[in-house]
């Protein structure tokens, strides 16, 4: 298992664009990719899943992937964290 910080680092948090742009890429990747928030768990892969965390700017996300591509499944979505999901 891979488990990650990661944080919301765009002004506007995590709306349906930056939500849309993790399920997709996550469902890209045969691992269970998992975020969480406080007591909130979400699939990585339900864009509705990851809307209702309601995560806002400088929230800190734990990022957990199980299975057989976990490493490069876990980069990718680290990495679209980082780059602040393209919107700045």
């Amino acid at each position: 298992m891979v488990e990650k910080l990661v944080t919301v680092r765009n002004r506007a948090g995590i709306h349906a664009r930056p939500a849309a742009l993790i399920a997709q890429t996550a469902n890209k990747y045969s691992s269970e990719i998992i975020l969480e928030r406080e007591s909130a768990t979400v699939n990585a892969k339900s864009i509705m899943g990851v809307i209702t965390m309601a995560a806002g700017y400088n929230t800190v996300i734990t990022l957990k992937v199980e299975g057989a591509d976990e490493t490069e499944a876990a980069e990718a979505i680290y990495n679209l964290f980082e780059s602040k999901f393209e919107e700045e």
